[in-house]
C-alpha cells in the first residue's frame, strides 16, 4: 500500500479541511515553491513556517503541485486546472481561482 502524502495545515480533517477553508469542495492541498511541503492552504503555511507562501510554477506539465486529498492524488497543474480530481472525481472548490497568483506563477 502507498504512504499517505503528508499534509500540513492548522485543524485538518481526513480529507485536508483546515480552519481557514473547510467547505466539502476543500479537499486540495498545494505545495509550496520554496520548502516543498503540501499545505491546506497559504494562510496556515504562513502561520506555521519561518516564510512565505512561494508560488509554484504552472508551466511545469511533469511537476506535481497539488494534491487531492479525497483519494491521496499528486496532480500537475493541468490536471487540476479541470476542476475536479481526474482519479477520484471529487470536485474542487471554484472560488480557490480567486487565490491563483498565491499559488501559481507563470
Amino acid at each position: 500500500m502507498e504512504e499517505k502524502e503528508k499534509v500540513y495545515g492548522i485543524g485538518l480533517d481526513a480529507e485536508g479541511r483546515c480552519e481557514h477553508y473547510h467547505t466539502e469542495l476543500d479537499v486540495v492541498a498545494l505545495r509550496c515553491g520554496k520548502c516543498r511541503k503540501y499545505y491546506a492552504c497559504y494562510k496556515c503555511h504562513d502561520q506555521l513556517e519561518d516564510h512565505a507562501f512561494v508560488p509554484s510554477d504552472a508551466g511545469q506539465d511533469a511537476d506535481t503541485p497539488v494534491l487531492c486529498c479525497s483519494c491521496n492524488s499528486k496532480l500537475t497543474y493541468i490536471q487540476y486546472q479541470q476542476g475536479k480530481c481526474v482519479f477520484c472525481g471529487h470536485d474542487f472548490n471554484p472560488k480557490c481561482a480567486l487565490h491563483h497568483d498565491i499559488y501559481f506563477a507563470g
